[in-house]
Parts: structure tokens; C-alpha cells; sequence
């Protein structure tokens, strides 16, 4: 259970952290402030970073599912321990989403990229922020 909760909280440090930036700076790669784009990938770089030294022992610290279906499909990993870090990746995922939306929520700002005054993804203006 200790290496389900470690991937749990190293998903949701690396989605608050890396989201986090992205929103607050107004990330938009389409603009011509490139240095939103720097700074929200040196977010996520040091998340990942920071989470490897902190659960990297305990669980490998895939924190994302993808990296976890390779290993599972690499045979370094069992169905059973596959599924329940994605599982707890995927909560843990939910939780960063739900801490960013409330930091988010309770500033006064839409849940849009701050700075830039984007929609919810900008390329579809109709996609909503659920969706």
C-alpha cells in the first residue's frame, strides 16, 4: 500500500505543481511570450525531479500512467500492481485537479489561463473546463 500512496502524491505534486505554473503564468504557447512555455516545462522538470528523490525508492515513481503501462508491458511489473498505480495515479491526479481548482477558485480568477485570457484550452473554444 505504501508505494500506491507514494505514486498517489507524486501524481498529484506533478499535476498541482506543473498545472499550477501553467495557470499562473498564463502558459500559452501560441503567443509570443515563449518564456511562459520555459517556465511551466521547468515546472513540471522539477516536479518529476523532486518526486524521484522523495518516492523513487519507494514505488520507481512512474507518476503517470503511461510509464507504468510500458513497464507492465516491458513484463517488469505485475497486472495486479499496474492497475493499482494507475488507479491511485489517476486519484492522485483528481486531487491535484481539485486543489488547483480550489487555489484557483477562491483568488477570484476564472479557471482559465490566468494571464493570457484563454478559454479552457484555447484551440477549442468549446470544450469546456469539465470536459
Amino acid at each position: 500500500m505504501k508505494k500506491y500512496l507514494a505514486e498517489m502524491i507524486g501524481t498529484m505534486v506533478l499535476v498541482l505543481m506543473g498545472c499550477g505554473t501553467a495557470v499562473s503564468l498564463g502558459c500559452n504557447p501560441v503567443g509570443a511570450d515563449l518564456s511562459t512555455v520555459v517556465g511551466t516545462a521547468m515546472a513540471f522538470g522539477l516536479s518529476v525531479i523532486a518526486m524521484a528523490y522523495t518516492i523513487g525508492g519507494i514505488s520507481g515513481c512512474h507518476i503517470n500512467p503511461a510509464i507504468t503501462l510500458g513497464v507492465f508491458l516491458s513484463k517488469r511489473m505485475s497486472g495486479k500492481d499496474a492497475l493499482m498505480y494507475i488507479v491511485f495515479q489517476v486519484i492522485g491526479g483528481l486531487l491535484g485537479a481539485a486543489i488547483l481548482y480550489a487555489l484557483v477558485t477562491s483568488a477570484g480568477t476564472d479557471f482559465a489561463l490566468a494571464g493570457a485570457g484563454l478559454g479552457s484550452n484555447d484551440l477549442q473554444s468549446g470544450v469546456s473546463v469539465a470536459g
